[in-house]
């Protein structure tokens, strides 16, 4: 089927991730998570569309536990519980999706060229927005120039 909406799990490498998630014992998910997202932020080279997709969806589960994320997908993503992540791995789910929709991802190339294109990037900017939050620009002078 391939891919069928922008959401983090709306494709078949996504979901079938969250599958996999599912048939690991519950000690092997973060490891699991932290790989995907770690494949992402370290690809040096073009980082190709399934590693890509998997990235996506990692974050979108680490996303999902911070107290502004959303949860993730309950018919394509994981639908068994997943242990607490650590703190590190939003910083590693950023660099990830930085990765993912820059010049050098194959995934970004494909929805460069769809129709939905700009919707899946407002997905992965709001995403990325939840682990690294905007700094709010300072209302007040902080000093009388």
């Amino acid at each position: 089927m391939g891919t069928w909406d922008i959401g983090p799990f709306d494709n078949d490498t996504a979901a079938d991730f969250g599958g996999d998630l599912d048939e690991a014992a519950l000690e092997e998910r973060e490891a699991m998570v932290r790989g995907a997202l770690q494949r992402a932020a370290d690809s040096a080279g073009f980082l190709d569309a399934a590693d890509g997709e998997r990235a996506v969806a990692a974050a979108a589960l680490v996303a999902a536990q911070h107290p502004d994320g959303e949860p993730t997908c309950a018919i394509y993503g994981p639908s068994e519980p997943l242990p607490e992540m650590p703190a590190d791995l939003r910083k590693l789910a950023v660099d990830a999706l930085d990765q993912v929709a820059s010049e050098r991802s194959a995934l970004a190339e494909l929805w460069d060229d769809a129709a939905n294109g700009s919707k899946w990037r407002q997905d992965i900017t709001r995403l990325r927005d939840v682990l690294d939050p905007p700094v709010p620009p300072q209302e007040e002078a902080l000093f009388d120039v």
